[in-house]
């Protein structure tokens, strides 16, 4: 019997919660778990995302004290290229797509507080 499982869960520290917020949504596409009756989240210290089976969290307190090992966040698409396309058109700035090993597609790009975000498809 293993001892991990799936991942559950991705903690991302943020300075500014509105912010990250509407990118997570507007962006991306993603919808808020938590808190769900409220518009406005500058003073939520806890926000969670639906994005599947792993929730992504966001912290509030965060004071960009990352190094060059922060944390990078991978989302699996089905079509890596209409995805890119998608993001580029909602402002996302994203690199190219890339070969991260064979049958594995992958471009990079970073959310509003410069925390490394990629997309993902396996052939």
């Amino acid at each position: 019997m293993a001892l991990l499982k799936d991942l559950m869960e991705v903690i991302l520290y943020v300075e500014n919660m509105n912010a990250q917020v509407e990118f997570y949504t507007d962006k991306l596409g993603f919808k808020v778990a938590y808190p769900q009756s409220t518009d406005d989240y500058i003073d939520q210290m806890w926000v969670t995302l639906d994005t599947g089976a792993c929730t992504l969290a966001l912290h509030g307190g965060g004071k960009r004290r990352f190094g060059t090992d922060a944390p990078k966040i991978v989302f699996q698409v089905d079509d890596i290229l209409a995805a890119r396309e998608e993001l580029i058109r909602r402002g996302v700035e994203i690199g190219e797509v890339r070969s991260a090993a064979p049958g594995v597609w992958v471009c990079d790009g970073e959310d509003p507080e410069g925390n490394k975000l990629s997309i993902e498809s396996h052939e």
